[in-house]
C-alpha cells in the first residue's frame, strides 16, 4: 500500500520547571541523584497536512502551573497561533490521557473531535477518583469539559490500535496512566512516535528507569517497547517532558523565542 501524504510535526513548549530533581522523574536513583538537577518542560505537539490539522493534547492553565511550582510560558492556544494554528479550526484534538497537564485546554477547541481511549475516561470517573492520592493527578474541571463534549456528540473512544487518519494513528500502551496512548505520524522523515507521557524523558526508555508516577509499572516497560516497535528507529520515538526536545531539533519559530520546534525533520547532530 501505498505511504500516505507525509505531515509535519510541530512541538509547542508552555510551561517549564528548571529546578527539579532527578529523583522527581527517576524511579531508580542512587543518593547522589538527590543533589541533581534534571528540568522539564511541558509541551503540545501539532500535526498537519494539507488535508488536516490534528491537537495533541492541550496543556494546562497558567493558575494550575504555577499552583504545583511551574513557570507558565503562554497559554498552549496561544502558542499554537503563533505558528498560524486556529484552535477553532483543527479538526481533530488527540487527548493522550487525562491528567492535569494534557486536558487542560478542551474547551478552546470547540470544534474538534476529542479522542481519548475509553479505559482513561473509565478510571478518571471511577471511585478511585474519590482518594486524593490518586486524584491529584486529574483536574475535576477538565474532566467534566470531557463530559460535556461527551454528551455533545463531540468525543470518539477508543480501546486499542485505531488509524483517525491516513497516517495518524492511536496505539494504547497504559503504564503512566490506566489508558495512556501514543501517536504514530508519517513524515517525510518516516514514522515519529509521540510518546507523550509514556516516556517523559530520553532517559526512562533508553535506561529503561520509569518515570515515578505509574498506574501500572509492567504496561509502562512494554510500552516502551512499542513505541520503539512502532517508530521507524529510536531516533523517532519523542518524549513527553524532555528539555532535550528543543536542543535536538530545529527551531520553526523565531516569535516563539526558541519554544517550538520542528519534529518531522531529523534531529541535529
Amino acid at each position: 500500500m501505498a505511504n500516505p501524504d507525509s505531515y509535519e510535526i510541530h512541538a509547542i513548549r508552555y510551561a517549564t520547571n528548571q529546578t527539579r530533581k532527578r529523583f522527581h522523574s527517576c524511579l531508580h536513583c542512587t543518593p547522589d541523584d538527590v543533589h541533581e538537577t534534571m528540568p522539564m518542560d511541558f509541551y503540545v505537539w501539532v500535526i498537519q497536512n494539507k488535508h488536516r490539522t490534528i491537537v495533541v493534547d492541550c496543556g494546562s492553565k497558567q493558575w494550575k502551573c504555577e499552583q504545583r511550582g511551574h513557570d507558565f510560558i503562554r497559554c498552549p492556544v496561544e502558542g499554537l497561533e503563533a505558528i498560524g494554528i486556529n484552535a477553532d479550526k483543527t479538526d481533530d484534538l488527540i487527548l493522550t490521557h487525562l491528567h492535569w497537564d494534557h486536558a487542560g485546554n478542551v474547551d478552546l477547541f470547540k470544534n474538534a473531535m476529542v479522542h481519548l481511549t475509553d479505559t482513561e475516561m473509565r478510571n478518571a470517573t471511577s471511585q478511585d477518583m474519590a482518594d486524593p492520592v490518586i486524584n491529584t493527578y486529574f483536574l475535576v474541571d477538565d474532566v467534566c469539559t470531557v463530559v460535556q463534549r461527551l454528551f455533545d456528540g463531540a468525543v470518539t473512544f477508543h480501546h486499542q490500535d485505531r488509524e483517525i487518519a491516513p497516517g495518524v494513528s492511536l496505539h494504547k500502551v497504559g503504564g503512566h496512566s490506566a489508558g495512556m496512548q501514543v501517536v504514530r505520524v508519517y513524515t517525510k522523515r518516516g514514522w515519529v512516535v509521540l510518546a507523550s507521557d509514556a516516556t517523559h524523558y530520553y532517559t526512562n526508555y533508553m535506561d529503561r528507569n520509569p518515570f515515578p508516577i505509574l498506574y501500572n509499572f509492567n504496561d509502562m516497560i512494554t510500552g516502551w517497547d512499542r513505541c520503539l516497535e512502532l517508530a521507524d528507529s529510536p531516533d523517532h520515538v519523542v518524549p513527553g517532558h524532555d528539555p532535550l526536545v528543543l536542543k535536538r531539533y530545529l527551531p520553526a519559530s523565531h516569535s516563539l523565542d526558541g519554544d517550538v520546534v520542528r519534529l518531522d525533520l531529523d534531529p541535529m547532530a
